[in-house]
């Protein structure tokens, strides 16, 4: 996948309300692989339900999405499983972590689909994330910002060609949100990959190609 187009898109539920100074909604956009945007938002402005929309759980905006020209709504659940599979990395806000698996095991449900990491690879992610204690911890024991930090892991076990981030630091501090920025960063042009990450404060220390104003 070499391009996302968005055009006109509104969610529903903002329809007659929208705030005419996005950047993205009611816009014609163009994300295009191997380049780092950022989408900058309020609370309540649309990120999470923007990043739903790229990656298929919600369909319930007007206008249009379209991956290299092809509208993405008629697709079913087959072509979703492969386009998640291999050419979209997704760090959702609620991380979406099993509590009663560990943190390898949580990382591994999505590394056995792909074998995109070595185990040693993945450890290597652990040591530099400073969690390589936690390995085997169950993730419902981890601090709110381990967490995070094992999710982030997880995503970077996956080819793509765009990875898409929903407030991926909000709760780390400044050094691991430069650790982060430095892995992400990596990983991405490894494989000539995009990013895409939301933000309504703690912004991903990334330099980016364009922000846009949700």
């Amino acid at each position: 996948m070499e391009k996302i187009y968005l055009d006109n898109v509104l969610p529903r539920v903002f329809a007659g309300r929208h705030d005419s100074r996005s950047e993205v909604w009611l816009r014609q956009v163009c994300l295009e692989r191997g380049k780092c945007y950022l989408i900058s938002a309020e609370s309540g402005t649309g990120k999470s339900s923007l990043c739903s929309y790229l990656y298929g759980f919600r369909s319930d905006y007007s206008g249009s999405i379209a991956f290299d020209g092809a509208d993405i709504r008629p697709l079913g659940v087959a072509q979703w499983c492969r386009l998640r599979s291999r050419h979209i990395a997704y760090l959702p806000q609620e991380l979406r972590l099993f509590p009663e698996l560990t943190a390898m095991e949580n990382v591994e449900l999505c590394n056995r689909l792909t074998g995109f990491k070595s185990r040693e690879a993945i450890l290597s992610l652990f040591e530099a994330l400073g969690i390589p204690d936690k390995v085997d911890s169950p993730v419902g024991r981890l601090s709110i910002g381990q967490q995070q930090r094992v999710a982030i892991i997880r995503t970077l076990c996956q080819p793509c060609d765009f990875i898409l981030l929903d407030e991926p630091v909000s709760h780390l501090d400044a050094a691991n949100n430069a650790i982060v920025a430095g892995l992400v960063t990596a990983e991405a042009r490894a494989h000539g990959a995009g990013i895409i990450s939301t933000s309504v404060g703690n912004n991903v220390m990334i330099n980016v190609d364009k922000e846009l104003k949700l």
